[in-house]
């Protein structure tokens, strides 16, 4: 699959940073990951649910000229990787693995910042630290569930949220918003729509996009009839490796596209 014109430079190589709770400071090559588990063939669904709202302008710079980029991935215990049989599993792992094989010349890494059972001033706090100083041209930042767990009120995730990006967008990071999971524990909270729509109304108030992993997840439940028990873990709310799997090569995807149509954006206005 070609999404640039131009060729990227070539010997340039991917890796992939995991991060898990369990392994603070584990490393993972793209060339030593584990293949991705039963190839993910069922976890597809209508790009409409995928499509990023905002063309991912640094990151489509980056990849057009042969810039290496960084990916910086923060976020709660879906991030890290709980419910994964092992931090090659986690998402941001995978997801590294996925962008190799759409940009197989480019040089990409992808570091994870996830951390258990964080809620959003917990990441605001670490922002700083463990994101602005990685230097990322994209961040993707997994947010709300904790808050919606622990029945927290909505707006100070609204007012952190808008900070954090605030800070991101100074720095002239792209940024990807990725709100809660489709599963029983989450349902069952009577806010989970209201931060869904919160953190939606966010991003378009800061004009970043937001990866739908909700309505991506539902989809696999209502509409493809997957049952829980293939995409979520015996808890009921992370997700397992088949599921991490989808959500990274959905998202692999949703990036090439959006920066694919920053280019052709940007050649319309030159």
């Amino acid at each position: 699959m070609n999404f640039f014109a131009r060729p990227f430079p070539a010997s340039i190589w991917v890796v992939a940073v995991a991060m898990a709770a369990t392994m603070p400071h584990g490393h993972l090559r793209a060339q030593e990951a584990v293949k991705a588990p039963a190839e993910n063939a069922e976890c597809g669904v209508p790009s409409d649910l995928t499509r990023l709202a905002t063309p991912l302008a640094r990151t489509a710079k980056h990849l057009k000229s042969g810039e290496s980029l960084k990916i910086v991935a923060i976020g709660s215990s879906s991030t890290a990787g709980a419910g994964a049989s092992s931090p090659a599993h986690s998402y941001p792992s995978r997801l590294a693995i996925e962008l190799a094989a759409l940009f197989p010349k480019q040089q990409i890494t992808v570091v994870n910042r996830g951390a258990n059972g964080e809620e959003t001033s917990d990441m605001l706090a670490r922002l700083d630290s463990d994101v602005i100083a990685e230097k990322p041209d994209l961040v993707i930042w997994q947010v709300g569930t904790n808050a919606i767990l622990r029945d927290r009120p909505l707006a100070p995730a609204g007012s952190l949220m808008h900070e954090g990006l605030a800070k991101l967008k100074a720095i002239g990071a792209d940024v990807i918003l990725v709100d809660l999971q489709f599963c029983p524990k989450v349902l069952a909270k009577t806010d989970a729509d209201g931060m869904i729509n919160l953190i939606s109304l966010t991003a378009k108030k800061e004009n970043v996009s937001v990866f739908r992993r909700f309505a991506v997840m539902r989809h696999w439940r209502q509409v493809a009839r997957i049952p829980y028990e293939k995409f979520l873990s015996p808890d009921e709310l992370h997700l397992n490796d088949w599921s991490y799997g989808c959500i990274a090569k959905l998202l692999a995807g949703s990036i090439a596209e959006a920066s694919t149509r920053a280019m052709q954006t940007a050649g319309a206005i030159h």
